[in-house]
C-alpha cells in the first residue's frame, strides 16, 4: 500500500471527525425530540446507550468531554426524564448517571434517523459495494489506529 491511500483515508477520516461534522449531523439526528436533545447533549445519551450506567468522570473519558460539561447536559437531560442518577452500587458516596425509558427511546429513534441518513447516502451504490464498504469500515475501526489496546 502507497502513503497515497493513507493519506486519502487521513484527509476524510479529518472531514468525519471534525467538530462542526459532529454537530451539524448531531443536529439532523436530535431535531424536534425535545428542548433538553440537541447536539450538546446528544453524545450524553448516546454514550450511556453504548456504555450503561456510568458517572460522569468516566463518561466524560468515554465521549471527549470534561466532567463538568458532562455534569451540566446530564442536568438538562435529567430535567426533561431522559436521564436518572442513581447510587453507584460499588461506591455509595458516587453517583452514577443512567438511562431512562424514555431515555433509551430517544437514543432508537436517533440511531434509527442514522441508519436511515446512511443508507439514503449509500442507495445508488451497488448492493455488494455498500455491504463490502460495511464490513471493511467495520474492520477497520475494530483493527485499525481507532481500535481499543
Amino acid at each position: 500500500m502507497t502513503d497515497d491511500v493513507g493519506h486519502e483515508i487521513a484527509d476524510a477520516l479529518g472531514t468525519l471527525l471534525r467538530r462542526g461534522t459532529r454537530a451539524q449531523l448531531y443536529a439532523r439526528l436530535t431535531d424536534g425530540l425535545g428542548e433538553a436533545v440537541d447536539e450538546t447533549t446528544y453524545p450524553v445519551l448516546s454514550g450511556l446507550a453504548r456504555t450503561g450506567p456510568r458517572s460522569a468522570a468516566d463518561l466524560a473519558g468515554e465521549i471527549g468531554l470534561d466532567r463538568s460539561g458532562v455534569t451540566r447536559r446530564a442536568t438538562r437531560l435529567e430535567e426533561a426524564g431522559l436521564l436518572r442518577r442513581e447510587p453507584d452500587p460499588d461506591d455509595r458516596r458516587a453517583t452514577l448517571l443512567a438511562l431512562t425509558e424514555t431515555g433509551h427511546r430517544t437514543v432508537r429513534t436517533t440511531r434509527q434517523r442514522l441508519a436511515t441518513l446512511i443508507e439514503a447516502s449509500l442507495a445508488s451504490w451497488p448492493p455488494e459495494e455498500a455491504q463490502s464498504f460495511a464490513r471493511q469500515l467495520h474492520r477497520f475501526v475494530t483493527t485499525g489506529p481507532f481500535a481499543s489496546k
